[in-house]
């Protein structure tokens, strides 16, 4: 489809993430309760109520268009433009008080992500991807939107959330690439991806990760000059099988995919 004029569409994807920050903030570090999902995921009226305020600002402003949440799922299936949410991206670290989380809004064109925000309701930190434009980043600990350069992965440093989201067959795979690596670090959930978009990071691994766990995160990285695709190095699609792999530097993908597929 042709891609419509994107600035009114920024300009909602920021005024959602400002609702979503207003209803997230009182609840931080307040000694929330948690329910568990079918996954076991955790999930609080904090994701709930933050869902429901991106949901409703998104709709009064474009009617038509899809919405997409991991809390209450698809609206609109048919619209060729559908907006992808995860209020909190990262709950478990935001119900033990950790900063590391993240509110993700993204749109798809035809479900290919054209635009993405990642934002830190704590902190202030917020990225916003554009498809064909460079990615801007603000912040209070400075820092500029901007992946580095990598020698190879022997000088790399990996990052992934937890081990424990890869299954049985996919650790061998991550094996391979973390013995090829100078580091690994964990947690972060989409914040690591952040980082990455800043030359902090230079390779994530990552499974089990559902479409609006990642739509946010493409047009970020990708606008800040780095890459992510599947362990196979295929574009991520709504089909994807949720295995991830961001590079903040491009030139080490045959050198990841090719340990990955030892």
């Amino acid at each position: 489809m042709e891609l419509p004029d994107l600035e009114p569409l920024i300009r909602t994807a920021v005024a959602a993430a400002d609702a979503a920050g207003s209803v997230i903030r009182p609840y931080f570090r307040a000694g929330l309760a948690a329910d568990d999902k079918a996954d076991d995921s955790p999930v609080t009226i904090a994701d709930r109520n933050a869902e429901q305020a991106i949901r409703a600002l998104i709709a009064a402003r474009h009617p038509d268009h899809g919405i997409l949440g991991e809390e209450f799922g698809l609206d609109h299936p048919a619209a060729g433009l559908r907006w992808v949410l995860d209020p909190i991206d990262g709950t478990r670290a935001f119900i033990t008080g950790r900063p590391i989380f993240g509110t993700l809004i993204a749109l798809l064109a035809d479900g290919v992500p054209v635009l993405g925000l990642i934002d830190q309701p704590i902190t202030g930190e917020r990225w916003i991807g554009v498809t064909g434009r460079p990615t801007t980043f603000r912040g209070p600990f400075g820092g500029a939107a901007g992946t580095r350069r990598c020698a190879g992965l022997a000088a790399a440093e990996l990052s992934c959330t937890s081990t424990e989201m890869f299954e049985a067959a996919d650790l061998p795979a991550w094996s391979r690439l973390r013995a090829a690596t100078r580091r690994t670090t964990y947690g972060g959930d989409c914040y690591a991806y952040g980082l990455l978009a800043l030359g902090q990071i230079d390779v994530i691994l990552e499974s089990t990760m559902k479409v609006w766990d990642w739509a946010a995160i493409v047009p970020v990285i990708t606008g800040a000059g780095g890459s992510v695709t599947d362990w196979h190095g295929h574009p991520l699609t709504p089909d994807s099988t949720g295995h991830i792999l961001a590079l903040g530097d491009p030139s080490l993908l045959n050198a990841a995919l090719t340990r990955l597929a030892a």
